[in-house]
């Protein structure tokens, strides 16, 4: 039995960044990965999904000047740009397990069980350890319904050779609203079928109302309050049924119904760690039930968002925390969260929802910089941002529509998190024209003049 000072347990950025620098500052240190290393985002999620939307991105952004001077016709080559895709994602694996094995980092292929709490299988070795800090993520969710063996997930979506003419999406979520956009650029017919009532409910309801107007525009059909119960084949085509009898006819579906904790192999009752359907349980040291056995990432139980960053952070705050250099409690700073439709919605600090039965302790404000800020916006008259400020006039919340609206949500976490007031932006000169400037200056009044 080979012992190390830190085992990790899955190697995506839950993980890899603190196993570096533990590595770094002389720790033996193992990680145990069953499939492609460093995990979801890099593989077979965020990266590949951003990579691909490029594409559908610069369609959409050129279409703002249709009639005001740019001419011709693009148009996605999607075996072409799956081939950029494959050649630019698929490297990343082997070139990190390369810099972590150079590093004296020792991986471990296959699947993790606990045999207690000490001690762990891969395969037929048998591994200890003084920690260890569980970073195994989520899968996606399977509906259990007649015919979901026609179902595919994001992996194999984000994989596709060749785009189908109809695709059909169960859910919608930020998965679905994402790819169904990229997939109509590309030239494919889509429909979303969703059970609940609305979408993306954790970002300003105006917003996603107006990416759901530009849906309908597109031609991409959604219906809500539908419970899909059924998948047949027939005739080639792939036919799926919902409890009110809607029938859609399709040639690919993804099922996009959420994601759920990566655990079941893990036999957690074996070490003692307690967990649930939403995850692992952890304290605010993200300990779980088992002192010297951590949880980070997507696979822990918690509100805030699960996010690569997010992810990324609690990596950097656990190798803090081993190092001996960082005993206080987590402290999340501002998440900022985006959803890559055409346009984008952003989000950050409060919302407006959380602030439902509150409003007279807060003053918030739409900021129609689209309209008002044309040439510095690519001739974009919807985008907007919705701003809240405390009673102090500092800012506390932010949601941003439109195709920057991922850069103007940085920049905006960013004076949420330093409380920054109109004095402290006053002494950066920023470039002009752009986005940033504009939306920063149509803010100023609001915000707070000194500290």
């Amino acid at each position: 039995m080979e012992n190390f000072d830190v085992i990790f347990i899955g190697s995506g950025h839950a993980n890899w960044h603190a196993a570096v620098d533990l590595q770094k500052a002389g720790k033996k240190v193992a990680i145990i990965e069953k499939d492609l290393i460093a995990g979801t985002c890099t593989n077979y999620g965020c990266n590949a999904k951003i990579l691909l939307d490029g594409a559908a991105d610069l369609i959409h952004q050129v279409s703002s000047y249709a009639g005001m001077g740019l001419k011709g016709d693009l148009h996605i080559d999607w075996p072409e740009l799956m081939a950029y895709k494959r050649a630019t994602i698929n490297p990343l694996h082997k070139m990190l397990e390369q810099q972590f094995k150079a590093l004296g980092i020792k991986i471990y292929k296959g699947t993790a069980t606990f045999l207690d709490d000490r001690s762990i299988k891969v395969g037929e070795e048998i591994l200890s350890a003084t920690d260890f800090i569980i970073g195994t993520g989520q899968i996606p969710n399977h509906l259990p319904i007649e015919g979901n063996e026609w179902l595919h997930d994001s992996r194999e979506f984000l994989d596709l050779p060749k785009l189908p003419k109809h695709m059909t999406f169960i859910g919608a979520g930020i998965v679905s609203l994402e790819f169904a956009m990229l997939v109509k650029a590309a030239g494919t017919d889509v429909t979303i079928i969703e059970f609940a009532s609305g979408a993306l409910r954790e970002f300003n309801a105006k917003y996603v109302e107006k990416v759901l107007q530009q849906m309908k525009k597109l031609g991409i059909k959604v219906y809500f309050n539908e419970s899909v119960q059924k998948i047949q084949k027939a005739n080639n085509q792939l036919i799926v049924s919902t409890a009110s009898d809607l029938k859609v006819e399709t040639d690919y579906i993804v099922d996009a119904t959420g994601r759920i904790p990566n655990v079941d192999d893990l036999d957690l009752e074996a070490a003692g760690v307690k967990y649930n359907k939403r995850g692992i349980v952890v304290d605010n040291h993200l300990q779980t039930s088992v002192s010297h056995i951590y949880a980070s990432g997507d696979v822990i139980d918690k509100q805030i968002p699960k996010l690569t960053p997010t992810a990324t952070f609690e990596s950097n705050y656990l190798a803090n925390r081993l190092l001996g250099e960082n005993p206080e409690p987590i402290k999340y700073p501002t998440i900022a969260s985006v959803v890559f439709t055409l346009p984008r919605i952003a989000q950050v600090g409060l919302s407006t929802a959380d602030i439902e039965n509150k409003k007279e302790s807060y003053v918030i404000k739409e900021i129609p910089f689209g309209n008002r800020l044309r040439f510095q916006t690519k001739n974009e008259p919807d985008a907007e941002a919705t701003l809240i400020f405390d009673q102090n006039s500092y800012l506390v919340g932010a949601s941003v529509y439109g195709d920057e609206a991922p850069e103007l949500i940085n920049v905006l976490a960013m004076i949420i998190g330093m409380k920054l007031t109109q004095e402290d932006l006053s002494k950066a000169i920023l470039a002009f024209p752009s986005q940033t400037i504009g939306l920063i200056s149509m803010m100023a009044p609001y915000l707070r003049k000194f500290k």
